[in-house]
């Protein structure tokens, strides 16, 4: 392992212990180091982090601005080693990309999805995609969430979800509406009805028992 090599591993594993996951950082600091050693470079400088995060071609400027972020950020901790580090100035490429106006869905149009989703076999399927899209229309959880949430998660007594590894690592409380929660208690015995043996302790299962993708 090169010295480089040593102070990413070094700078990742303090910024993780701080809550950061770091999960593009992780991927692209090494490539950082790999075209450090190829140029013979023994020291980071603006313009090579500069050339190196512009390596990617045929891809929006903002993904320069991510590699130029993840650069800066271990930049800035390698000169408090080595002096002679350079830490690239901000502004370089453009970090704001256009986006789109998200869609507000109306109460009439989630009624015509859960609607909709009544009509998917099997059975299961059906509940699920209700059950799921019903809790995020009320709760306004991410999808990803949603999918994660495991049956320890849903409190369906005290009425709470516990969202976990959220932000930095941390945990938080989704508190529902009593409507909501008898949803989800409709929807588990429901579950548990079409299939009492699953493959899988997430609250919400596939078709055939197991976490959904």
């Amino acid at each position: 392992m090169s010295d480089l090599a040593g102070h990413v591993a070094d700078y990742l594993r303090m910024r993780r212990a701080l809550g950061f996951k770091l999960k593009r950082d992780g991927q692209v600091l090494p490539q950082l180091v790999a075209y450090l050693d190829a140029a013979g470079a023994a020291t980071l400088t603006a313009e090579l982090a500069i050339s190196w995060a512009r390596l990617p071609r045929d891809v929006a400027p903002i993904n320069w601005a991510h590699r130029l972020g993840a650069a800066r950020g271990f930049a800035a901790y390698l000169k408090t080693i080595d002096p002679s580090t350079e830490v690239p100035a901000r502004g370089v490429f453009p970090t704001r990309v256009a986006r789109r106006i998200p869609h507000l869905w109306s109460q009439s149009e989630v009624g015509a999805l859960l609607a909709a989703t009544r009509q998917l076999r099997p059975p299961l399927r059906a509940a699920t995609h209700e059950g799921q899209f019903g809790l995020i229309a009320v709760s306004g959880l991410r999808i990803g969430e949603a999918i994660g949430l495991t049956r320890d998660d849903v409190d369906l007594i005290a009425g709470v979800l516990t969202m976990r590894d959220a932000k930095f690592g941390h945990t938080r409380l989704v508190p529902l509406h009593p409507s909501a929660t008898d949803a989800l208690g409709s929807y588990a015995a429901r579950r548990d009805r079409l299939y009492p043996k699953p493959r899988s302790r997430t609250f919400f299962l596939s078709s055939v028992g197991t976490a959904l993708l």
